[in-house]
């Protein structure tokens, strides 16, 4: 196989990774208001994902660099055309990063106040914006003879392109609600459940109407891939629905990872979809960006190649023992007790 198909299929892992794993960083930021009660239950959701949680954005650095140096035309015309949106998910991590180190910073209420709802609007902002995007990317946008966007950020403002955000809102919601269930005792991991199972079946409902608007898109675009992206599409259904069937008995860890795997190929799902185009035009099909005419050289994308055979394993062995050091649970009486601490 050609490596610039190898490199649009990696470009894909990589996006499936970055989903997975800050999907339910977004999730546990929106739980806030529904399971945060009080101070001591607010900083626990927090401590979940505390040590972790810039770790998991720098997959979307990654990604975005790989798709730089392998379809530098897809990136420009991209980055370009979806310059707003990008921005405010931008701006948007950067509130809830800064939010996540000064919150602790002071002890006034309002102080803390006002970094809980940058938290919210920070998570929220990204996990709406992104599924805008990729549905966007999937659905097609105007692009002239040149490959530029002729559109604006309401173009894109769709109704597949809302349903998109809608499904990637409430699927990272409903993912992190599951890592907090996962993590956390007493009365925030109780809450968590009972919230993941409601906010799932709402998921299921509005997740089965975008990937099957997906499919059926695919199929009638006569998209080469389409058994591929039914497939998936059916996968990511039958394990959203494991998800809540587990937490309802009570098997988080379970819950969990089926969260994630749905997650994984309700995006495969886009990426299937998506081939053989990376950016399809719909001005006028001809002018569409493709794996072909978008990607670098092959002596470019063979380096790149070596460089992810030798890296990339070191990445992951990384990230997966800072979970394993950090696998336990964040108690409630241990936060009680840090806050009780004397300052010196």
């Amino acid at each position: 196989m050609d490596l610039a198909y190898v490199w649009f299929f990696i470009v894909g892992v990589l996006f499936v990774g970055y989903f997975v794993l800050e999907g339910f960083d977004f999730g546990v930021g929106m739980s806030l208001p529904f399971l945060g009660k009080d101070d001591i239950a607010r900083r626990q959701i927090i401590n979940t994902i505390g040590p972790i949680w810039d770790l998991n954005e720098t997959w979307i650095i990654v990604a975005g660099a790989c798709l730089f140096a392998a379809f530098p035309e897809w990136y420009a015309s991209m980055f370009s055309g979806f310059y707003l949106a990008l921005l405010l998910i931008l701006l948007a991590l950067i509130a809830r990063g800064v939010s996540f180190e000064y919150r602790h910073q002071r002890e006034s209420a309002q102080w803390k106040r006002r970094f809980d709802r940058m938290i919210i609007v920070g998570s929220a902002v990204p996990a709406f914006l992104w599924g805008v995007a990729l549905a966007n990317l999937v659905q097609g946008v105007p692009l002239n003879v040149d490959h530029d966007f002729t559109g604006s950020f309401l173009t894109l403002l769709n109704p597949y392109g809302l349903l998109g955000g809608l499904t990637t809102l409430l699927l990272f919601f409903t993912h992190g609600v599951s890592f907090v269930a996962l993590k956390t005792d007493g009365g925030v991991h109780r809450d968590a459940r009972r919230l993941a199972v409601r906010s799932g079946l709402l998921t299921i409902a509005v997740a089965a109407v975008f990937l099957g608007w997906t499919v059926l898109n695919a199929a009638n675009a006569g998209a080469p891939l389409f058994l591929a992206a039914a497939g998936t599409a059916g996968l990511a259904a039958v394990l959203l629905i494991a998800s809540v069937a587990a937490q309802l008995r009570e098997r988080e860890g379970r819950s969990f990872a089926f969260g994630a795997g749905t997650v994984a190929f309700a995006v495969l799902t886009l990426w299937f979809a998506l081939f053989p185009n990376v950016m399809p035009s719909n001005t006028d099909p001809a002018f569409s960006l493709t794996i072909d005419n978008a990607s670098s050289t092959d002596y470019t994308l063979t380096i790149m190649t070596w460089a992810a055979v030798i890296f990339l394993p070191l990445v992951l062995a990384y990230q997966g023992w800072t979970y394993w050091v950090f696998r336990k649970r964040v108690t409630r009486a241990r936060i009680e007790r840090a806050a009780a601490a004397p300052v010196h």
